[in-house]
């Protein structure tokens, strides 16, 4: 990282600057292996995301945060879709020319983007900035269609289910029939697959055999640009993988109601021919979804077993003296929560919650919720919170179950940076899930920093995102429902 000389007002950063750990490469794969990309896409994938300016980087708060009056961020060119759509309307606001807004948006654009350059290093104008244009351009997404140049499709669905795998199927011959000569690409584990009969599919027709191919995890994460249409097969939890799938770059999502519940599944399979057609030929409309970073913070004294003395909120608020007291360990994109719990533990959990630089409340409960707007019909419903709108920019924090009836659910701004942690005098360790996978054990001095993410989660909807959102809460748990008041009788 570049090492620009500091401000005299900038204090120093108390957590390792150094990069997260890299996602692994991927793997070789050969021409019988089904998954080899076109000659276009053979350019290495570069680290696809905004890139802001690197000399208001090196010297920050504790807190992750630098102070509200740094420098404003620099835009470069990125390959993500809703981020070249930012770049677009900048540069139409700035009166420069304008890309176009197709599939090309997030191909393999050169850049020189810093991969340890996590929202959580963001500044909070960065962060405010990020959200503002993110707000600006959703709600210019609801009153307008996009038509983009798509190519490839990438299909979801849960490969232990017989009969939604009989579905994907058929989508996927539909889609390689089609004049336009369709790259469908089905997940790796369903390609022996009885039901999905893969070579009954190639047997139908000789060109379908490149055209059909085949994604692995590795690839969603070293070339999500390779991909221009998410199709999901199933429920929620089948869009939620798919935010898991692509933690960056995310192309947009359409999602078929396959599953138990349908709070993000907006179409009627039994109608996919033609839902394909409008979507192709008349254009989508685009919701974007507000996803969270949540980051594990290990503390150095914890790991050394030196924890005599310690104290959590000295060392996330105050001045760094002895040098950096925590290590970013992984990171996570979230869709709907970070939970942090007692996990195992028969006892309630002690953490401390902290919110831009300032120390919130000590939590006894038995954990916290933190979630975005899309999340608040999950888990956030069940402890308590509030439902809320896609469209609010929001982080809902509700406590599960407290020990103090005082601690109420809160709404707070999307440009905040929340601290969880475990404090170092404190009877148990806690444990973090992020949208219910990956469970991470936090020690005593270990805390998970949680922000907005630059890579928003873009969902295709089916009619007005007012009208998608009520009608799936009333459809799903019933909002509003209850037998009509009686008239008074003359």
């Amino acid at each position: 990282m570049p090492t620009p000389s500091s401000t005299p007002n900038e204090v120093r950063h108390s957590h390792s600057e150094s990069a997260l750990p890299q996602l692994p490469e991927l793997e070789a794969a050969t021409a019988s292996d089904g998954f080899i990309e076109p000659e276009e896409y053979d350019t290495e994938y570069q680290a696809l995301e905004v890139v802001f300016d690197p000399g208001i980087t090196k010297h920050r708060r504790k807190s992750s945060l630098a102070h509200a009056n740094a420098v404003a961020p620099k835009y470069s060119s990125s390959s993500c879709f809703v981020h070249a759509l930012l770049e677009a309307q900048k540069a139409a606001e700035a009166g420069r020319a304008v890309p176009d807004v197709d599939s090309e948006l997030h191909r393999n654009e050169k850049l020189g983007a810093s991969p340890g350059m996590d929202s959580r290093m963001l500044t909070k104008v960065q962060l405010t900035d990020l959200a503002l244009g993110v707000r600006e351009l959703s709600r210019r997404f609801a009153s307008m269609q996009l038509r983009m140049k798509v190519k490839t499709f990438f299909l979801l669905t849960k490969p232990h289910d017989k009969n939604i795998l009989k579905y994907t199927r058929e989508i996927a011959v539909w889609l390689l029939s089609q004049p336009d000569n369709y790259i469908v690409y089905a997940d790796q584990n369903i390609r022996e697959s009885k039901e999905f009969n893969a070579a009954g599919i190639i047997a139908q027709d000789s060109s379908f055999a490149p055209r059909l191919r085949y994604w692995t995890p590795a690839l969603c994460v070293n070339r999500p640009h390779t991909f221009d249409f998410v199709v999901t097969l199933g429920g929620d939890g089948t869009v939620l993988y798919a935010s898991w799938l692509f933690q960056r770059i995310v192309p947009p999502v359409l999602s078929f109601a396959l599953g138990s519940l349908g709070f993000l599944t907006k179409f009627d399979y039994n109608s996919f021919p033609s839902i394909f057609d409008r979507c192709l030929n008349d254009g989508v409309t685009v919701s974007l979804r507000l996803r969270f970073e949540g980051t594990i913070m290990r503390s150095l004294r914890q790991e050394k077993g030196i924890t005599e003395g310690c104290d959590l909120t000295r060392e996330i608020l105050g001045r760094e003296t002895e040098g950096p007291t925590h290590r970013p360990a992984e990171s996570f994109t979230i869709l709907n929560e970070v939970v942090v719990d007692r996990g195992p533990n028969p006892i309630m959990s002690s953490t401390e919650l902290y919110g831009d630089d300032e120390h919130l409340t000590s939590i006894l409960a038995d954990g916290i919720c933190i979630s975005t707007p899309t999340g608040s019909t999950a888990y956030s419903l069940a402890a308590g919170g509030s439902l809320c709108h896609p469209e609010i920019p929001s982080m809902l924090v509700s406590p599960i179950c407290a020990h103090s009836l005082t601690f109420r659910p809160l709404i707070l701004p999307d440009s905040m940076v929340l601290r969880v942690g475990v404090p170092y005098d404190a009877r148990t360790t806690a444990w973090a899930s992020f949208d219910g996978r990956q469970r991470v054990e936090l020690r005593q001095g270990d805390y998970v920093t949680v922000s907005a993410s630059r890579f928003p989660f873009p969902t295709i909807q089916s009619r007005k995102q007012n009208k998608d959102w009520f009608d799936s809460i009333a459809r799903n748990i019933n909002w509003g429902a209850r037998q009509r008041q009686k008239p008074f009788m003359d």
